[in-house]
């Protein structure tokens, strides 16, 4: 007598799947993509409606478009040529390229190519206002660098400038974080790399190497196939837009490299696992001195310790974390009061009026503009594998697919928490990119045959972005 064993995919260990189940497959993905669209449809027809309630002279929203931070222009400029270029090159050439090049190839290759797509769309808006001009604005960090004489003086008196009324007060962007976002810009103009370029070239190169930071995080975690599937969107995401050139790009670049380093350390695929440990402790500290709200990174970062099983890298992660702790401390910078501060300073602004009502729900349709239909179809395809990971963790390590799913599980609980905070009231494109660049990974469940196509729909979500809309923040 002889039994009849189910047909099997080899190559992946999973029962080979029809050609009829693939196509509903398929066809809920490109639902899944078109009720994100109208989402955000959605949210630009309320937000209009609602905006048309007047406060003072402007909307209730404070938005030139909702639900973004941005006002309706068409235009082209010089990065126009450049950006069609790298979107064509990765499009019909990223996926055999990411399947074929060695691994120590790939992984600068993905950084430099996701600089290349970053400095392309930045120069859509031109030189001045795409790239040395954005971070010289009235709200932005360079406006107060020459205010910073004595660093240990200018961090003991730092709090005391955050609300509106008080002696000197901070723009916008410096009284909304911690003071190592304008002290690393103080440090670049000490050094010789003032004004607005260097600056704006800073925070597209340290916010391009995410694309290496969470490919090597896949790999270590999920395997070296998901990492290679991963790369060309990673590459081609459509987060760039506002990744060049803000400081929020430069934050969401350390924090992924933080998460990177903790994960080398936990999974032992490094010679120097406790070398690694100190290094995204150190970059763990750096983060939570850069923006109050990538305290959340605790999400990830447990989540990374969860699915390796290993505690070990902790010893090593606190001291790193403990010395920025204790050297902002000891020169006169208490982070929970400049955090209370920052919530009572928060809503004397905008927020006051802002309705949270509408950015609950608007603030994720944003999030559709930034990390693109193609990692809304893969976040489908992510919840199935999800919930049998999540329950399996206390026997065993997941793997592949549902390891992928508790990493991007766990950026979708970060940026749900930082919605239902109320301190991100809008410009969430740009605020959550630390979080949003941890759901692209998604899309390395889309079918292969498919991915020409969904990394098209995102170079074209992208390019449409940066030529009918004028971002700001």
């Amino acid at each position: 007598m002889t039994t009849k064993t189910p047909n099997t995919d080899s190559r992946a260990g999973r029962p080979a799947v029809t050609a009829s189940a693939r196509k509903r497959e398929c066809r809920r993905d490109l639902w899944a993509a078109t009720a994100a669209v109208m989402l955000f449809v959605l949210a630009v027809v309320i937000g209009r409606a609602v905006n048309r309630t007047v406060y003072g002279s402007e909307g209730i929203l404070r938005l030139g478009w909702p639900p973004l931070y941005a006002w309706w222009l068409p235009h082209i400029g010089p990065g126009t040529p450049a950006a069609l270029a790298v979107a064509a090159l990765v499009v019909v050439y990223g996926p055999a390229t990411a399947r074929r090049l060695s691994w120590r190839v790939l992984v600068p290759a993905a950084w430099a190519a996701a600089m290349a797509w970053t400095w392309s769309l930045a120069l859509v808006d031109g030189w001045g206002r795409g790239v040395a001009e954005r971070l010289t604005t009235s709200l932005e960090y360079l406006q107060s660098v020459d205010d910073v004489h004595d660093v240990p003086a200018f961090l003991g008196d730092f709090t005391h400038h955050i609300l509106v009324g008080s002696p000197h007060i901070w723009p916008a962007h410096v009284a909304g974080h911690p003071p190592g976002a304008l002290l690393t810009f103080v440090a670049l103009d000490r050094i010789g790399l003032g004004g607005g370029a260097w600056a704006a070239a800073w925070c597209i190169t340290i916010g391009s190497a995410f694309a290496a930071a969470v490919m090597v995080t896949v790999r270590a975690l999920c395997g070296e196939q998901l990492a290679r599937r991963t790369a060309p969107f990673l590459v081609l995401a459509p987060a760039a837009v506002w990744i060049g050139a803000s400081a929020d790009g430069y934050f969401a670049g350390v924090s992924a490299w933080a998460i990177a380093l903790l994960t080398l350390a936990a999974t032992r695929t490094t010679r120097v696992p406790r070398l690694a440990s100190l290094g995204a402790g150190l970059l763990l500290g750096l983060a939570w001195y850069l923006s109050y709200g990538l305290t959340v990174l605790v999400v990830l970062g447990s989540s990374v310790l969860l699915i390796a099983r290993s505690a070990r890298p902790l010893p090593y992660v606190i001291p790193g974390v403990l010395l920025w702790v204790v050297a902002f401390t000891a020169a006169g910078f208490w982070w929970p009061d400049g955090y209370t501060t920052l919530v009572e300073r928060y809503y004397q602004g905008a927020a006051k009026v802002r309705p949270y009502s509408y950015f609950i729900w608007a603030n994720l349709a944003a999030q559709v503009l930034t990390v693109g239909l193609a990692t809304v179809a893969g976040l489908r395809r992510a919840a199935g594998p999800l919930w049998p990971a999540v329950r399996g963790l206390r026997r065993t390590s997941p793997a592949g697919r549902g390891a992928l799913s508790v990493v991007v599980g766990a950026a979708l609980s970060m940026m749900l928490l930082a919605d239902a905070s109320g301190m991100s009231k809008a410009e969430t494109e740009r605020i959550w990119l630390t979080f949003a660049i941890w759901l692209l990974p998604a899309c390395a469940l889309l079918p292969r045959r498919a991915h020409v196509w969904w990394l098209a729909g995102q170079a074209v979500l992208a390019l449409l972005v940066n030529h009918l809309l004028l971002t700001g923040w």
